[in-house]
């Protein structure tokens, strides 16, 4: 399975890489960012970490060749405070965090993240715990799903798409949901007409805006005066968050913003991988160290 960092050469130009530092990839899936960083790392190391148990584990097995300059933990945004205590650090020259989902997780039916191939509806990342899209389409009342719809997919059609769904009840799998929806409003476009329905689905399956919510307070304490942090979002919902904070840490004086605008693919890169088209990259540099104790 191929697998496409998003942004690569941007994300290591932005966090300014020097060879004995230490960085977290707060995201790392597969492992695509914490590759391109710890090859350009000669003393430093790279902390991976994601609450992917799943993809963790692959990260870890295709990048062995790099011994130490790697280090992985396991957690959420929330947890990654003791992830970085537990290789000895509490703050790190640079963090990156790629809010996408994988393509390992759109490419296994099982996960139930892709409304293009058969599967459960689960959609959890973390797979030990939580509610799964299933119990989300089954069991919410048709305003409360609505709403869900309307506020995470920003989707103008959701009291439409809310009742033709509960109207199927009991949704089955990922192609039932993704038909369902398709019959109630038929494709006009490129998109799925299931595709704000999936990212809705998906964001409150794993709280995505409140773990990013976490991030983004927690960052600028985990990051070194001169370090950088860099977020690439794939919704305006994110981006929007992202920007807020990095223009509050630059009113405050604690940090440079370093992209008035955000950053997009280039051309080339959304030619060789499409999923990246939505990509926005912002970045700050911490100006002076947070003291939290």
């Amino acid at each position: 399975m191929d697998h496409y960092p998003v942004m690569a050469p941007e994300v290591i130009d932005y966090l300014a890489v020097k060879p004995e530092g230490v960085y977290l990839d707060a995201t790392a899936g597969l492992g695509g960012h914490t590759r391109e960083i710890a090859r350009r790392l000669t003393t430093g190391f790279v902390i991976a970490s994601d609450r992917d148990a799943e993809s963790l584990e692959k990260a870890r097995r295709s990048l062995l060749e790099l011994g130490g300059r790697v280090r992985f933990t396991l957690g959420e945004f929330s947890t990654l405070r003791e992830g970085l205590r537990e290789s000895g650090v509490e703050r790190v020259n640079g963090l990156v965090a790629d809010l996408g989902v994988s393509r390992y997780q759109l490419m296994t039916p099982e996960r139930g993240f892709s409304l293009s191939t058969d599967g459960p509806l689960d959609m959890r990342m973390n797979q030990s715990a939580g509610t799964t899209a299933a119990d989300l389409v089954n069991q919410s009342a048709e305003k409360a799903l609505a709403d869900l719809i309307y506020q995470f997919g920003e989707e103008r059609r959701a009291r439409k798409l809310a009742r033709a769904i509960v109207r199927a009840r009991p949704i089955r799998s990922t192609l039932h949901l993704a038909g369902v929806v398709e019959r109630a409003a038929p494709r006009t476009g490129r998109l799925h007409p299931a595709t704000k329905v999936f990212m809705a689905l998906r964001i409150a399956v794993n709280d995505e805006l409140g773990q990013l919510d976490r991030l983004l307070a927690l960052a600028p304490e985990l990051t070194r005066a001169g370090g950088r942090i860099v977020v690439i979002s794939f919704s305006s919902l994110e981006d929007r968050k992202a920007k807020e904070k990095f223009r509050e840490l630059g009113r405050q004086g604690r940090a440079t913003v370093l992209t008035k605008h955000p950053v997009r693919p280039s051309e080339a890169e959304v030619e060789a991988n499409p999923p990246s088209r939505s990509a926005k990259l912002r970045a700050v540099e911490m100006r002076t160290d947070i003291r939290t104790d």
